[in-house]
């Protein structure tokens, strides 16, 4: 059997810096079939314990084995509700394919394109069945329409649940929409899923702020429970001089601005401006969208790490997928000052080098100061992209329980306050997409058993 993956078509890389194409084209039928049949099809799936939302991952695959898109499908549309997202942003290689019995000796089965192959199938194909469900009188509110906000929704309509999700922009999607780049995820793709939910009948109403529009004390007269999905949006930054310069953003404010309003346009209202030079300060998949969609926009695009290659949290292929666009990696290195020019315009930043030591309590190498390193690099923008921490506009008049990081505290996924609810970014600080669809999944859970009276 063989121990190589199947690789699908990718964009040359000297043409997609020039555009915001997706990347990945995806795998054709044949080279689907190819991929599903290295599948050792395991009795105890490790791929499966890998998932956050266990997927039956051999059972999908050996659908496409038997040439069953559908049922491949179905099989995964019983526990993920953003198929066709999660096949291309999943950080696979950290869970499922990270599991996969075949990457011992040789590549891990692509479980992300295969997932990624049947979900445009379903779209391509109209696969989507709508289902009579009996309704069960209760009603819940949902704030947020990330992935959290999207999978509660889509586990708790199927179960009988009347649910509206209330969101605070014009679009709906959260970081699938503002945060992920068009080359990564297209939101065409976005649109669909979330159409998808619409069509199971769930109501979404967008340009509502909740804690300014109305309160949660509001909803929870109104509601049976309610839900608070509203992610982690106010970004991170170092604190050191300069930062206050023109020319300074967060990861944030890029990629929304182009992700949302479209500024990479030539005629966009709000484009962003153009230079030369540009340092993106981060290791993680935000601050890889940010470096490669600026490359994309003309700039010289650095990425800044204060750790080694091997310790970047982002997805090994972004990171292949940066380096063939021509971003330029500066590692163990740390910006200490934003220089600036008369008129408060960024021209460099002061910088200085670091080293690695002994791996600490948190399983991650130390990292030092290099004493009397410091030199100057010349730029014309620097974007931070170092993590960001929950928005509580939301929780404006209300008692809920925060815990001294800002995050809402929980016990599973009950809050403080009577059948008020939250999972995802708000509750664990920024993480992946399908950390915060499992969170999504066990409040529909937890929100369907309290309500309903079940017990397990």
């Amino acid at each position: 059997m063989n121990d190589k993956r199947v690789h699908g078509k990718i964009q040359d890389p000297n043409k997609r810096i020039n555009n915001f194409d997706e990347v990945e084209l995806g795998f054709t039928h044949e080279e689907a079939l190819m991929e599903a049949n290295r599948c050792l099809q395991c009795k105890n799936p490790r791929c499966v314990t890998g998932c956050p939302v266990n997927i039956r991952i051999p059972e999908f695959i050996k659908c496409i084995k038997e040439d069953n898109v559908k049922g491949a499908y179905e099989v995964i549309s019983e526990d993920s509700s953003l198929p066709s997202v999660c096949g291309r942003v999943c950080p696979q290689e950290r869970q499922c394919e990270g599991s996969c019995i075949k990457g011992i000796k040789g590549d891990a089965i692509s479980i992300g394109a295969l997932e990624r192959y049947v979900a445009d199938e379903a779209i391509k194909n109209g696969y989507f069945e709508i289902k009579d469900v009996k309704k069960n009188g209760k009603k819940v509110a949902i704030v947020g329409s990330g992935p959290a906000g999207i999978t509660c929704a889509s586990e708790l309509v199927k179960n009988g649940f009347d649910v509206t999700i209330y969101e605070v922009l014009h679009k709906t999607g959260g970081v699938l929409t503002y945060g992920i780049p068009e080359f990564r995820l297209p939101k065409e793709i976005v649109k669909k899923e979330v159409d998808n939910l619409i069509r199971l009948g769930v109501k979404i109403i967008t340009d509502t702020p909740v804690g300014n529009q109305f309160t949660i004390e509001e909803l929870r007269k109104e509601y049976d429970a309610v839900f608070l999905a509203t992610g982690a949006g106010i970004p991170k930054f170092m604190g050191i001089e300069g930062e206050n310069a023109n020319q300074v953003f967060s990861a944030n404010e890029i990629l929304t601005r182009v992700n949302l309003m479209g500024s990479y346009k030539s005629e966009a209202s709000t484009p962003v401006k153009k230079g030369h030079i540009a340092y993106v300060i981060g290791g993680g998949n935000v601050a890889m969208d940010a470096v490669r969609t600026l490359r994309r926009l003309g700039y010289e695009a650095h990425l800044m790490y204060r750790r080694g290659e091997e310790e970047l949290p982002a997805r090994r292929l972004e990171v292949s997928h940066a380096k063939e666009e021509g971003v330029i990696f500066d590692l163990l290195r740390n910006p200490v000052k934003i220089l600036t020019d008369e008129n408060n315009n960024v021209t460099g930043m002061e910088v200085i080098k670091m080293s690695l030591s002994d791996v600490g309590s948190d399983g991650r190498k130390n990292i030092e100061k290099i004493e009397n390193s410091n030199y100057n690099v010349k730029c014309d923008m620097v974007v931070m992209a170092l993590g960001t921490l929950p928005n509580h506009e939301a929780l404006k008049e209300s008692d809920i329980e925060l815990s001294d990081k800002g995050l809402i505290v929980v016990d599973n996924t009950k809050t403080s306050l009577d059948n008020v609810y939250a999972g995802g970014d708000a509750t664990s600080g920024s993480a992946t997409v399908i950390l915060a669809m499992e969170a999504g999944k066990n409040a529909a859970k937890e929100i369907k058993n309290n309500l309903l009276n079940i017990k397990e």
